[in-house]
């Protein structure tokens, strides 16, 4: 069997896999709060036969946490979380987790993202203020106030290290495990007029984005020169011109 073309196609597959996650995350680069996907390559080995041949995986995917860079605007409905916590909204399928802090406040006076999910506080329920009120503010422990009336707090919440994190819409994640809501305001703040961007390197990625191009062209043509030798093989073999 000629494993050097299985080799190169496994290789090919696995570029191109990662080809289109780069992609996404460049297309979401200025996106706030978007959070970058990744994917871990390993190698599998086959052990049969004399020799063990090393294919490429197709990779696994996952989001990464780390945080991106925040922004000054200036508008009291934008909030950003400074550390390791997560805002919390209420959805169709369940509580979604973003960092896209910027807000809105419905005519019922329900506190909303920017995709129109409800913000809920670390109870988990709605946050309601008076639309036709005056204006805000969100202290760091998240506590929103109103003309000197408090309405509710912000809930952030802290999701295990361990939870697997799958993309709803927009900058919204849903967790295997549910968030814990955080109580300690020590290491974790709320900081109004402000946003926190995507956490994607756009020149990182087009780098490697580059790099990938140039291995998926190489991987190709050794590709098509496995496919050659083969042919001329099974011509020879066969007795062929």
């Amino acid at each position: 069997m000629e494993t050097g073309i299985y080799v190169a196609l496994s290789g090919q597959i696995a570029a191109q896999q990662r080809l289109d996650t780069i992609a996404h995350n460049v297309a979401n680069a200025t996106t706030p709060g978007f959070r970058a996907e990744e994917v871990t390559f390993s190698t599998v080995v086959s052990d049969k036969g004399r020799s063990p041949v090393e294919f490429s995986s197709s990779g696994e995917h996952y989001i990464s946490r780390q945080s991106g860079p925040m922004v000054g605007t200036g508008n009291p409905l934008d909030v950003a979380v400074a550390g390791n916590a997560w805002f919390a909204l209420e959805t169709p399928n369940g509580l979604a987790y973003t960092k896209d802090g910027r807000l809105s406040i419905s005519s019922e006076g329900q506190v909303q993202s920017v995709g129109g999910y409800t913000v809920v506080d670390r109870g988990g329920a709605p946050i309601v203020i008076n639309p036709k009120g005056g204006p805000i503010t969100i202290a760091a422990d998240g506590i929103i106030n109103q003309d000197g009336i408090q309405r509710g707090a912000i809930g952030l919440f802290s999701i295990s290290d361990d939870a697997k994190l799958t993309r709803m819409d927009g900058s919204s994640l849903r967790s295997d495990v549910p968030g814990d809501p955080i109580v300690d305001f020590n290491s974790v703040t709320v900081r109004q007029g402000f946003v926190e961007q995507s956490n994607v390197n756009a020149f990182l990625e087009l780098t490697q984005m580059i790099d990938l191009t140039r291995n998926f062209d190489a991987v190709s043509t050794s590709l098509e020169k496995s496919e050659k030798s083969l042919k001329d093989a099974i011509r020879t073999l066969g007795g062929g011109a």
